[in-house]
Formats: C-alpha cells, sequence, structure tokens
C-alpha cells in the first residue's frame, strides 16, 4: 500500500512496527493505516494518541470502524485483491480493483487516487463480506493445492489443470456459476463421484465430499421447477 499510493503522489513518513512506541503515531500525518491481523487492530488503535486533525484507517475486510475507537476520525479502506508480496501488491492496488470503504471521506480520496472501485459495506454486513472474499481468493487457491495433490497420485502436475481452472472462471463471468457448472454433479452421475471418493487417499475424501455438496447444492438450488 505504501509503495502504491507513493507512486500516486502520496508522502509516506514512514512504518512503525510491533516493536515501536506508537503513542504518537498520528502527529503530522493525514491519515494513518493500521496494516495488522485483524485481532489486534483493535489494540493497536488504543495505543495511539487520537489526534482530531488525523483520519484513522484499517484495511481490515471483516471490521468495522467501531475497532478504531476513541479515534474522532475513522475509515475503513479493504482492496478486494490478492497482495502475495510487495512488488505485485503495489501494481495491483493501481490495477483497477475494488475497494470496499466505509467511514471518513480520506478512504474514498485513498481509492480515487489509486483509480480503484469502491463499493460502500455497511460494518453489520463486513464479516459476510470478508466471507465471500475469502472464499473467492483464499478457498480457491486452497482448492488447487488440493488438485495439485490428487493429480500426483494419477501422476500429473497442476500445470496439466490449470487451463480447465481458468476456463471455468471465464465461464463464471460470462454465464454465472450455475449456467458455468459441468461434471457428475449436476448430471447426477452419483457413482462416478462415489468412484471419485474410491480413488482419493483418506486424508482428501473430506475437502472432495464438501466441494461435491457445494456443486450438487448450486445444481439444486438453481434447478428450474417441475411442472
Amino acid at each position: 500500500m505504501a509503495a502504491a499510493l507513493s507512486a500516486q503522489g502520496w508522502d509516506v513518513v514512514g512504518f512503525l512496527g510491533r516493536h515501536d512506541d506508537l503513542t504518537h503515531a498520528t502527529d503530522g500525518v493525514d491519515v494513518l493505516l493500521i496494516a495488522t491481523p485483524d485481532d489486534v487492530i483493535a489494540s493497536v488503535a488504543a495505543s495511539v494518541l487520537p489526534c482530531a486533525g488525523t483520519t484513522v484507517a484499517h484495511l481490515s475486510g471483516s471490521l468495522g470502524i467501531d475497532v478504531l475507537a476513541p479515534h474522532p476520525v475513522r475509515a475503513t479502506i479493504h482492496p478486494l485483491v490478492p497482495l502475495p508480496n510487495a512488488t505485485v501488491g503495489a501494481s495491483r492496488l493501481t490495477g483497477g480493483v475494488t475497494f470496499a470503504v466505509s467511514g471518513a471521506p480520506a478512504a474514498r480520496t485513498i481509492v480515487e487516487s489509486l483509480g480503484g472501485r469502491l463499493v460502500e459495506v455497511a460494518d453489520v454486513d463486513r464479516a459476510a463480506y470478508h466471507a465471500a472474499a475469502c472464499i473467492a481468493a483464499n478457498h480457491v487457491v486452497a482448492l488447487l493445492g488440493q488438485v495439485e495433490r490428487v493429480a500426483a497420485v494419477a501422476g500429473l502436475d497442476l500445470e496439466a489443470f490449470l487451463p480447465l481452472t481458468r476456463a471455468a472462471v471465464e465461464d463464471v463471468a460470462t454465464l454465472g456459476p450455475r449456467q458455468a457448472l459441468t461434471g457428475p454433479a449436476v448430471r447426477g452421475d452419483w457413482a462416478t463421484l462415489s468412484r471419485h471418493l474410491d480413488a482419493l487417499p483418506a486424508g482428501e475424501r473430506p475437502g472432495y465430499q464438501a466441494g461435491a455438496a457445494l456443486a450438487i447444492k448450486l445444481a439444486t438450488d438453481s434447478a428450474p421447477a417441475a411442472v
């Protein structure tokens, strides 16, 4: 975030880490960004003396502005994009991605300067919003980790299956999840699903069953009503 903002003309005056004194972190800055694990945002914010002229913002997707008490000017800024490292992250943050914001106007100013797309997410909805974000990215990555392990059982590598994944995601973007769904679950090929389970190592079966259950739910919940 610092690199992305700096590239857009923001003056990034410095960083404070877990072993630094945070008492006067708001001194002389327009915006203080808290970029810590969610569980410590409240305690970090509480350790900083409030300043009427400084917006204190966090980058969490799951939390609202209440965790930033007692600061009078508060905001949330959550980039809806994976940031696996600083170089890739800085590039993606200026690539027109979506940011979920709430609170003080500084959040909008930051996102607009990065060329991002703004969406407002109410505090009461942030946990559900962030759960969807984790499913969209983290869970997909974890599933591809399972693909890599199961493919190895058949003597193949992950690369052989990535075009399948890319095509499926493109189909979702074009057709929507239900129309993009293919495979044995949507066809009702229960014997095929059973053979899959028999072929899998025991440790991989719960993950596969969870995925199959989601596919069946998508297929059945979206199926047209019988006449």
